[in-house]
């Protein structure tokens, strides 16, 4: 096959999971925006972690092959594993309360079950 363009989607803006992740990115800068603390390095590692997901979209969007477009999926989803883990620290350490908390976690999740979906539908083709 030749590039990895899914279906009707001209661009990975189209794509259900690059708009979510790209809002949950702007969430994350929200938040981190919006809280004073001295630990600058988690929430700017918090913010990397966040842009990384949707540029892995868009990088491995254009990809030449499918196979590469599941590599940068992959590459997205772990991004994804380490926002949450920062996430849950981020909380546990106070920094964070419970309701931003429970929203970035509802919205990884969902996600995280986008990126599964969609690598279990490319790999059928």
């Amino acid at each position: 096959m030749g590039g990895s363009k899914i279906g009707k989607y001209q661009s990975f803006k189209e794509l259900n999971v690059w708009k979510e992740s790209e809002e949950l990115a702007v969430k994350i800068y929200k938040i981190t925006n919006e809280i004073v603390v001295k630990d600058f390095g988690l929430f700017s590692q918090m913010r990397r972690s966040a842009v990384s997901i949707p540029s892995n979209i868009a990088e491995g969007y254009d990809r030449n092959s499918t196979k590469e477009f599941i590599r940068f999926l992959y590459i997205a989803k772990g991004s994804l594993n380490e926002l949450t883990t920062q996430v849950d620290i981020a909380y546990d350490i106070g920094y964070i309360d419970g309701s931003n908390c429970q929203m970035l976690n509802d919205k990884m999740n969902k996600i995280g079950a986008m990126l599964t979906n969609l690598i279990k539908s490319r790999r059928g083709k």
